[in-house]
Order: C-alpha cells, then sequence, then structure tokens
C-alpha cells in the first residue's frame, strides 16, 4: 500500500508560487492604499471648504473663529466629528489644519486648510491645501515634508 501526502519538492514549490505572487501583489497594494489616501484628502478638503463658507454665511462674512473644533461641535456640525475633533484632524493617514489669515475692517476674510501625510511614502506622497477660493492645490513633497504655503504649490492646481 502506497504512502498518500505530498513530497518535500512537491511543498517547497507551492511556497515559491505563494511567494512569487506574493512579490508581485503587494506593492500594487500599498499604491492602492496610497492613492486611496490621498483621495480621502481631497474629499475632505473639499468638506472643509464647503464647511468654511457654510460658516461664513451664518457669521457676516467672516471667518473668524472657525477652526476644526468649532466646525465639529456646532449644533448641527459642519463636518464630522472625525475631522472636528481637534484644532489639528487626523484622518486616512492625513493631518488636517486651517489657518485663518486676511483681516480687512476687522473682519477675517481668509483662511488656508492645509492635508499633510502623516507619514511620507507610508500614507500618502503629496501635501494639499484649500483656500477661500475654494480651488484644491497639490504638490508632491518627494520627502522634504509639506508645503502650507500656497505660494509653494501654486503651480500644481487639482481643481
Amino acid at each position: 500500500m502506497g504512502r498518500k501526502g505530498f513530497t518535500l519538492v512537491e511543498i517547497m514549490i507551492v511556497v515559491a508560487i505563494i511567494a512569487l505572487l506574493a512579490a508581485i501583489a503587494i506593492p500594487n497594494l500599498l499604491r492602492a492604499r496610497l492613492g486611496a489616501n490621498e483621495t480621502a484628502s481631497i474629499g475632505a478638503l473639499k468638506t472643509i471648504s464647503t464647511a468654511m463658507e457654510n460658516w461664513r454665511s451664518r457669521h457676516n462674512s467672516d471667518y473668524a473663529g472657525a477652526t476644526l473644533a468649532t466646525l465639529g461641535s456646532a449644533t448641527p456640525p459642519y463636518i464630522d466629528q472625525v475631522l472636528g475633533s481637534a484644532a489639528t484632524s487626523t484622518k486616512n493617514g492625513y493631518q488636517f489644519t486651517i489657518t485663518l489669515d486676511g483681516a480687512v475692517g476687522g473682519r477675517v476674510i481668509g483662511y488656508n486648510c492645509t492635508g499633510s501625510p502623516v507619514a511620507y511614502q507610508q500614507t500618502g506622497e503629496r501635501c494639499f491645501i484649500v483656500d477661500e477660493t475654494g480651488v484644491i492645490w497639490g504638490v508632491d513633497l518627494g520627502g522634504v515634508g509639506p508645503a502650507t504655503d500656497a505660494n509653494k504649490i501654486a503651480a500644481n492646481v487639482l481643481e
């Protein structure tokens, strides 16, 4: 009566095939995750931009007092609780901050909201910014860290 089972050579061939497939698939999955994080960051900035315009319209054309925390804690909230949890919020591997600027006649007439990857090449490779114009700008960081000035990334309009 013959023995049933697999030989060591057969098992090694199967393991080698699985390792080859994993070596091909894993980098593609990681790249897809980066792309998904960046797309989610752009979506979050669109949400924040809309919330900022709603805030301005409800507060006499003034952005004063608008922070991620106040947008998230208003009743009803302008943004979701993840984005509106603190002055600086993290969602989908990106960190978001709002900076108010452009005071005229006692009113704040401008803002910048930046979305920067928490870990370069692990959660994202590009930094995004939106201002009161509603245009989302982006730049490939190239490992140098977040670009928070709209002038630094003006050549990379996304929308």
